[in-house]
């Protein structure tokens, strides 16, 4: 059975050396009184609940999954109720949630280290508070006051649960083509009908009532996306005490059967005249859901990293135990009939290509938190607009890249096990299959990567990007007199310049062929998140060097060299096929596929 210890020291490191988060939060007054001792003695709570409480129950979810029992009826696997009434008991749900409606006040850059642990132990799990999360994003910021003290604060203390209803049998990213309807009822609520599909977390006996955010048409909607609205639809409708009342008409017709994330209810959702209330102004529902829907693709690169975390963990432990063979250089432990596989060469590279791709997720997602803890808190508008800016860039490149990134580190976790990775009671085969599906749903990494270049990069001349390249470029400007950084500087200098020529390039290219675009997005989105990773390990190398590069901060020195000498080369190839072009993709007719 595979462990799961959480990384707090790394955690640390990245927090408090790296980021300098009490420095951070002072200049915010929300978070002025959040000291290290608070962050510190939350996280390690937030351990003990990981490893001790859902990390036991990961393997459980993925054998016994989730049962449909008819007539909208799902139960979750063996555990999964009792854990999730633990995890409200204790108040985790509202950690990072506003004091007015029952939360705790903490900044996003904890919860967000409590989600990467939260994760590891047990992805499936964790999705039903996480999209309650996100649904709370929402409510809080398009919510009427009535729906905030009726249900945001029902959200808030993980009482009820939350989900995103978007995907339709015939339509998944292109929303404008959606059908479910939403027709006047004459009292200030709708009648919802149609059918959402691939509805995670749809339906469970976790919590006694679900809060659903569906996307439909009103009657006079115009075509297309700007005729969407957003609805609250819940399971059951409050009654005049706030509590679960009349069962409304939205039940799970079935639940999806999947190569993974067993433990998850993914359900197909019918809506037979459902009542529901319309969150925010009636045809600009997709504004507010790209609230819930952004909060969601960070939260999936998170889910990839905790996977990677976890696989990494283990495949670490089995290659210092397994014994197989002798160095090459001679024989490490004489005694024994060979030496831990941890020895050769290739293992290195595989475990080491894990460490470096987790270790800079780590440093990036809890930056990338920070930031919007700064969009949300500080006094500075100049600040909050830089942040949001940089948010709006990089969210498409949490998705895409770690999850990409997790996708290869779990599979070479994997394979360090051997024979052994492909039987079940080791349970690497879970991490590879849950880590998977990632990079499919909450909009395919290719989805992303046109996000990335046609909208967040060239749809503004740049500006996003602009904002991003001066950071780096600040970094190399402060520490360039420091020759300890010249084998980190050199590389991500040559990069960053590299990348704004390309970023002109392909806008160049773009405006006479949009084809171009699609061509390049994928490999463009490759190497801006090597540039950001190459920039993190860099910020880590020097904060290292400023701890003297021993013991701990000398394998961390160590893990950015193997970064920059075996990792960051992919670049190499992804410039030559942003520049290929579309007309190699598009030369065969469709019909000759």
């Amino acid at each position: 059975m595979p462990q799961y210890t959480a990384p707090l020291r790394d955690m640390h490191f990245v927090l408090f050396d790296l980021l300098k988060v009490e420095d951070e939060l002072k200049a915010l007054p929300r978070y002025a009184e959040v000291d290290r001792e608070t962050i510190e003695a939350v996280l390690e709570e937030g351990a003990k609940f990981a490893s001790q409480v859902i990390q036991p129950l990961n393997q459980v979810g993925d054998r016994e999954g989730c049962t449909w029992h008819g007539d909208g009826v799902v139960t979750a696997p063996p555990g999964f109720k009792e854990a999730y009434a633990q995890f409200v008991e204790a108040g985790w749900p509202s950690v990072s949630c506003d004091p007015d409606f029952g939360g705790q006040g903490l900044p996003a850059i904890v919860n967000n280290r409590l989600y990467e642990m939260w994760n590891s132990a047990n992805q499936a799990w964790l999705m039903y508070p996480g999209l309650s999360h996100s649904a709370y994003e929402c409510l809080h910021a398009f919510g009427t006051d009535e729906q905030k003290q009726v249900y945001l604060t029902k959200i808030v203390s993980g009482e009820w649960t939350g989900t995103m209803c978007l995907t339709e049998p015939h339509c998944g990213t292109d929303l404008g083509i959606l059908k479910t309807k939403a027709e006047p009822n004459g009292d200030g609520s709708f009648a919802l009908s149609g059918t959402k599909i691939f509805i995670s977390a749809g339906e469970h006996d976790l919590a006694p009532n679900i809060l659903h955010l569906v996307l439909a048409r009103l009657p006079d909607a115009p075509a297309g996306t700007k005729g969407i609205s957003l609805f609250l639809v819940p399971k059951f409708i409050p009654d005049a005490n706030g509590q679960p009342g009349e069962r409304n008409a939205i039940k799970a017709g079935s639940i999806e059967h999947k190569m993974g994330i067993h433990g998850n209810a993914t359900c197909v959702i019918n809506l037979d005249g459902a009542r529901g209330w319309l969150i925010g102004e009636p045809h600009k529902g997709l504004a507010a859901m790209f609230v819930m829907m952004n909060s969601a693709r960070l939260g999936v690169g998170m889910q990839s990293l905790g996977q990677a975390e976890a696989a990494h963990q283990n495949a670490v432990a089995y290659a210092k135990d397994r014994l197989q063979g002798r160095a090459p250089t001679g024989a490490a432990q004489p005694s024994k009939a060979a030496d831990p596989i941890i020895v050769h060469p290739d293992v290195r590279r595989m475990l080491l290509t894990s460490r470096a791709y987790t270790e800079a997720g780590r440093a990036f997602t809890t930056w990338t938190a920070l930031l919007i803890d700064r969009e949300h808190a500080h006094p500075d508008p100049a600040v909050r607009e830089e942040a949001d800016e940089l948010m709006a860039l990089l969210t498409p490149v949490v998705k895409a890249f770690i999850t990409d990134n997790a996708w290869e580190t779990t599979t070479l976790c994997q394979q360090v096990f051997g024979g052994h990775g492909y039987i079940a009671e080791w349970g690497m085969d879970q991490f590879v299959r849950d880590s998977r599906i990632n990079m499919i749903y909450e909009g395919t990494n290719g989805i992303q990567a046109l996000d990335l270049l046609g909208r967040k990069v060239l749809m503004d001349g740049g500006k996003k990007f602009g904002r991003f390249a001066a950071l780096i470029q600040g970094f190399l400007k402060e520490h360039a007199a420091n020759a300890a950084m010249a084998e980190f500087n050199g590389p991500l200098a040559k990069l960053l310049a590299d990348t704004v020529a390309l970023t002109q390039e392909l806008g160049a290219r773009a405006q006479s062929n949009p084809d171009e675009v699609g061509a390049a997005s994928v490999p463009y989105l490759r190497i801006i998140g090597h540039l950001a990773y190459a920039w993190m390990w860099a910020r880590m190398a020097a904060a290292s060097l400023q701890h003297g590069g021993e013991g701990f901060y000398g394998t961390k020195l160590a893990t950015a060299r193997f970064y920059f000498a075996w990792l960051l080369p992919e670049t190499a190839h992804q410039f030559r096929a942003a520049r290929a072009g579309a007309a190699t993709l598009m030369a065969i007719a469709a019909d000759d596929f």
